[in-house]
């Protein structure tokens, strides 16, 4: 298939062009020609050195992330970034990022992942950024107790040996769950304030700890690598689908 069919498909799949205004990761293609042949995908959460090596490993022409090495345009392609540019550019690789689509998407992004795997009902977006979300909300088929959900995404997750951390300041019953993967603890307050019981993210900021206690809500802190596997893997299945063949690199940082 061509690089730019493949590159328009997903484009379309993701809406990456509603989130050009909003997102800092520059999506889309970020590395490749104009005209390539595609018949190996390797997919992974970050496009670093050992992603980008792993992926030539492979022997792979594209290398999808969520991740990428844009954010916000480059001084100087030096350094750390020319040694993870060069490699792709050597040996014809192309490298193709999807950041907040990828997040906010209610079918295949990250947040959906998480609601699959804690089998929430009646979803909705959740985790509003200008015009789109990065997240989504939902009903827990049954009451979770909040070291209960704690453990089950402990169990399912992939975290390079950290734990999965609970601040349980909130209800005892776990019904109403908004999710933000990665770093969203900034949609504390929107979580509060739509009455869920729990916001599911990946990483906290200090602050975080005062303010859930103060508001009453319960926070899991999951990884942030670890709430951002869902999205690329599911990707993965749908390039897979085109009748392209895919691989999925595995690096969890336990961050």
């Amino acid at each position: 298939m061509e690089l730019s069919s493949v590159v328009d498909r997903l484009d379309e799949e993701l809406r990456t062009a509603d989130y050009a205004d909003i997102d800092a990761s520059a999506n889309g293609l970020q590395v490749g020609p104009d005209e390539a042949e595609v018949e190996r995908v390797a997919f992974a959460v970050d496009g670093v050195r050992e992603t980008v090596d792993r992926a030539l490993d492979a022997d792979a022409d594209l290398l999808v992330v969520h991740h990428g090495l844009s954010w916000g345009g480059f001084d100087r392609v030096t350094g750390r970034t020319y040694d993870r540019i060069a490699p792709l550019v050597e040996q014809d690789v192309a490298l193709y990022v999807s950041h907040l689509p990828l997040d906010g998407h209610q079918d295949l992004g990250n947040a959906a992942g998480v609601a699959d795997l804690l089998e929430l009902e009646d979803r909705s977006p959740f985790g509003e950024l200008g015009p789109e979300y990065v997240g989504q909300r939902g009903s827990a088929s049954e009451p979770y107790a909040p070291e209960e959900l704690r453990e089950r995404l402990a169990a399912s997750l992939e975290t390079g040996g950290q734990s999965v951390r609970l601040l349980a300041f909130g209800p005892d019953e776990i019904e109403d769950v908004a999710i933000v993967t990665g770093s969203g603890t900034d949609w504390l307050d929107e979580a509060v304030a739509a009455g869920a019981d729990v916001l599911v993210t990946g990483e906290g900021k200090q602050q975080v700890y005062h303010e859930a206690r103060e508001a009453g809500i319960n926070v899991v802190l999951a990884g942030h690598y670890a709430t951002e596997t869902f999205g690329v893997r599911s990707i993965r299945d749908t390039v897979e689908e085109w009748g392209l063949e895919t691989t999925y690199l595995e690096v969890p940082t336990g961050l």
